[in-house]
């Protein structure tokens, strides 16, 4: 059987299997009937989607599952993940759904399920899907009207919780500049910022449901980063389809990713004593500038596997404070356990301004080291470390990064490669380094 959830959720191509509509509505019965075991009652389930085409019918089924075994079900329309996150215990929802394949292209789509604390759901209740969803692959899956009355409620709600989190600050006098990806944030994040009385100028705010992350938004910062300059704006920012993750633009157009933002948010904590641990969690792919720069401020930095759900996880685990990814999905555990682009980026500028510095300003002190990743088929997926020429080429590696620098081997999860990824002060040596282990991985295993 093979395993259906990944480290967010359940993800494929739209209309394909696992999200055909006869699958999603197994999966929403599934998780109403896992639900009415966990609380002892007929489940309350809010949704909510992202801009894509495929979002209305994913959703559609998604309740006539779970209507079918009597749970009870809400809609807040198209709304960010972190959105429905935060209504789903705002308002005594038993769960969370949300319809959205994040920075994905508008053809794929997924499904990700969130506890009323912001947690995912464990894996053992996803296994208990999964085997439903097998058992049951040629259900029928009547069509519903999906049930979004308070469609409205639920988005001031949700805009009111972001500004009440401001705590009385101003972005008067300030020229930002906002990328919503053609996503979910298009509708919200302008008038976050304005509500804040920001000069607010707005880039990619139109889904046609097929435009989401089309050349822009986080994954495609570019334009971006050019438009700020040529508009002289104070920062730029930019949302992934879900706005769960954030990106942003320094005010001579320079990008400041989720590695300068930790390097940022966590001295800003610190000072004011909420960095109680001196700790910041990061995964593997963080860059070790990061790590040297937080290191010389008495911050250790932690890192994890590749996944905001595992940096939740070491979050709970040491009692951090902040934690995130490189590519902006930041998580702020005394206010949320799910990243919200929305929430980084006013407390990003929140702080900026407190401290009377520029976006660039704030971002000095971080030297990101030159970085070369590499991808090499193999046939097999051995420990590197059972393999004596690689285990003895990455020592190699290691020893003359002398400790100013870094190397990251592990395989893709889901193709047969090998990833080989170095970081050091220069860029033709590491890329020397990388081609050979390359080599050394291509004869082992290629």
């Amino acid at each position: 059987m093979k395993k259906l959830f990944g480290t967010d959720g359940i993800r494929g191509l739209a209309g394909e299997f696992p999200l055909d509509d006869k699958t999603v509505a197994v999966i929403g019965a599934s998780l109403a009937r896992e639900f009415r075991r966990q609380v002892g009652r007929n489940p309350r389930f809010l949704s909510g989607r992202d801009t894509r085409e495929s979002g209305a019918s994913i959703e559609s089924a998604f309740h006539a599952g779970a209507r079918g075994e009597s749970a009870v079900t809400e809609s807040t329309g198209v709304i960010t993940t972190p959105g429905v996150a935060y209504l789903t215990r705002a308002f005594d929802f038993d769960a969370g759904v949300v319809v959205s394949a994040s920075h994905n292209p508008y053809q794929d789509n997924g499904i990700k399920v969130f506890l009323p604390s912001g947690r995912k759901m464990d894996e053992a209740a996803e296994r208990r899907i999964e085997q439903d969803i097998y058992a049951n692959k040629n259900a029928d899956a009547p069509a519903v009207a999906v049930p979004d009355t308070r469609r409205s409620e639920f988005r001031q709600a949700y805009l009111d919780h972001l500004i009440a989190e401001a705590n009385d600050f101003s972005a008067a006098g300030t020229k930002i500049i906002i990328d919503c990806a053609n996503g979910a944030a298009s509708d919200l994040a302008p008038d976050l910022f304005k509500g804040l009385g920001g000069e607010v100028i707005t880039l990619h705010c139109d889904p046609t449901g097929r435009n989401i992350n089309e050349n822009c938004g986080s994954t495609h910062i570019d334009g971006l980063l050019a438009r700020v300059k040529a508009e002289k704006a104070d920062m730029g920012i930019a949302f992934d389809g879900d706005a769960d993750r954030a990106l942003f633009a320094d005010e001579h157009g320079n990008l400041v990713d989720g590695d300068a933002t930790l390097w940022i948010m966590a001295r800003y904590l610190k000072s004011h004593g909420k960095l109680v641990n001196s700790t910041v969690i990061a995964t593997v792919m963080s860059n070790i500038g990061l790590e040297i720069a937080l290191r010389s401020k008495g911050i250790e930095l932690v890192r994890t596997d590749v996944g905001d759900k595992y940096v939740l996880e070491k979050l709970i685990e040491t009692g951090g404070e902040i934690g995130g990814e490189q590519s902006g999905h930041i998580i702020f555990p005394e206010l949320s356990l799910v990243g919200d682009g929305m929430m980084t980026s006013m407390l990003l500028f929140r702080a900026i301004r407190e401290k009377g510095l520029s976006l660039s300003g704030a971002a000095a002190g971080f030297v990101r080291f030159p970085q070369i990743l590499m991808n090499v088929k193999v046939r097999e997926k051995q420990p590197f470390e059972n393999i004596p020429a690689i285990a003895s080429a990455a020592d190699t590696v290691r020893q003359q990064l002398d400790g100013q620098g870094r190397l990251l081997l592990r395989y893709s999860g889901t193709e047969n490669l090998a990833r080989v990824m170095i970081e050091g002060k220069e860029q033709t040596e590491i890329e020397s380094q990388a081609r050979h282990l390359v080599d050394v991985i291509k004869t082992s295993l290629g």
